[in-house]
Order: C-alpha cells, then structure tokens, then sequence
C-alpha cells in the first residue's frame, strides 16, 4: 500500500495535532509550576532562560516580569529561522504550542497547584524531568515543538542527520552552571539532573530522529524491497551471497530507515518472510541522500 494511502484524513490530522500540542502545553505548564517551580529548578533551553531572566528582575530589581512575555521574546529569532529553513505550517504549530504553554504557566490556578508540589529537589528534578521530556514528546508527535533549543535540534537532525540532543543537553549545563553562580549552585546541580533526565526519557520515549541500519536475508527480495520503498518511502540495496551453513546463494537487502519504522517493518517483513534473517543496528551518523518526510 503505499505511504499517500495510510495517511489520515487531513482534518482529522489538524484535529490530532491541536489535541497534541494543548496536552503537551498543560503538561509543560503544569510541570513548570509545581516540580519545576517546587524545587527552585532552572529548565534547560529558552524556558530556563526566561525563568532565569525573571529570577534575575524579581532578586535583583523587585520587577515582576510575566514568564510568557519573556518566552515569546526569546522564542521569536529560533521561530523565524524556522519558518525559513524547517517549514511554515510546523513553525506555526510550534508557536502554537510556545503561546499556549506561556499563557497556561502564567495563568494557572494556584490553588490547584500548591496541594500538588513535591518538596524534594532530587524528587522534583527527577519527576520534573519525566513530564519535561513527555511535553516535548507530545509536541514531536504532532510534528511540531515546544520552541527554544528544539528548534536547533530539529534543524541539526535535518540538515546533518544527527542526534542532537546530547548537544542541546552540553549547551543547557553552561546555562545552568551560569545560572548557579548568580543564584545556588545546589540548585544548578539539580537543575542538570532534571535535564539529564529529560534527554534520557525524551530519547526513549521519542526516536524519530534517529535511525537503523537493516541487514535482511531473504529468499524473497522483490516482495520485502516493495514493503520497504511503498509503505516506509525508502530504498535499498540487494547484495548476493551464499550462506555457508547450507552452502546456497542467499540474498541481502541493506537499508537505513527511521529508528520509529522499525517495530512495524520488522513484523511486516517476517510477514511476508517468516524465515527472514533481520540485524538491525543504530547509526549514529548518516553521510549521504537519506529521505525524510518534509516538514508542513
């Protein structure tokens, strides 16, 4: 079948993608007002900064400065390098997500969140961490983001085909670092256990930007090749052998696809060949043409 044919009906997309990216908002800005906010932590990115910057007015110019004011400002240089380089209706969508999450941590009732703050910093880093991570997950799922330091990422898995959130990750620690010699260095330290925990979880929890190596022997090549090029809109090299156990020619297909294709071509491949022998490996950097959907 091929990819055009599986794809949701448009309207029903747009419905998915708002529905994703109002979750991954509330998630944010619950997250930032009860872990976040409990445990005295600075997130990584231009969140962290424009807590950081609102640290700063509040200790030492008694200025109270609304955080979403502050994240709009940061967000809108990455924003416009978006929509020019990545793509217009996902930089839309992202700023979606940046006005949603601001206004929400703004305006959140504080009633509701102050019965459900934890007051352990190594519990709110922790916890903190996981939600940070399922936030921007959600937004990488409706093909969006949650700005900042996301919008680097994506432009460097694109144009580089690589991951780059241990990048972002490194960057994050010399803001944090920063932000703990002007504030508590304690709460720096923490504050780096929070992000660790965000790549960590982001990383399992979404993996589009990484990608597999296929080693398939197959006895019915053509079949296999069609599923890879039809329903995963890639290609594939075939190479001829002879398996030297039973001393036959044999066949082996090599292709590279997204790291998130793999469970379902798997399945499909034994489908089709249930003797099929399938390695499968990561790959850590891709040189060459390499097809990746294009952003909307």
């Amino acid at each position: 079948m091929p990819a055009s044919a599986i794809r949701p009906h448009p309207p029903i997309s747009i419905i998915k993608r708002l529905l994703l990216i109002t979750a991954g908002a509330l998630i944010m800005a619950f997250n930032l007002n009860t872990f976040v906010h409990a445990g005295g932590l600075i997130p990584g990115g231009l969140t962290g900064m424009a807590l950081l910057i609102k640290g700063v007015c509040l200790e030492f110019f008694q200025i109270e400065v609304p955080f979403s004011i502050l994240l709009y400002i940061l967000n809108a240089i990455p924003a416009l390098i978006s929509f020019r380089f990545i793509g217009k209706k996902f930089t839309l969508y992202s700023c979606l997500m940046i006005f949603l999450s601001g206004i929400l941590t703004d305006w959140m009732p504080a009633m509701f969140i102050e019965h459900l703050q934890v007051h352990d910093t190594y519990l709110s880093a922790i916890f903190g961490g996981i939600l940070n991570a399922v936030s921007i997950s959600l937004c990488l799922f409706a093909n969006a983001t949650s700005g900042g330091t996301d919008f680097i990422a994506i432009f460097i898995s694109e144009k580089y085909h690589r991951d780059a959130w241990n990048y972002i990750f490194a960057g994050n620690c010399v803001i944090l670092l920063f932000a703990g010699y002007l504030f508590a260095i304690d709460k720096a330290l923490y504050s780096i256990i929070f992000q660790f925990t965000t790549t960590l979880a982001l990383r399992t929890l979404y993996r589009g930007y990484q990608q597999k190596t296929l080693f398939i022997i197959t006895s019915m090549p053509n079949e296999i090749y069609a599923l890879i090029r039809d329903r995963m809109v890639h290609s594939a090299t075939m190479f001829t052998g002879i398996g030297m156990y039973e001393m036959k020619n044999r066949t082996l297909l090599y292709s590279v696809v997204a790291a998130n294709q793999i469970r379902q071509l798997s399945t499909k491949i034994r489908e089709i060949d249930p003797s099929a022998f399938i390695n499968i490996i990561s790959t850590d950097q891709l040189f060459g043409q390499f097809r990746k959907p294009p952003r909307d």
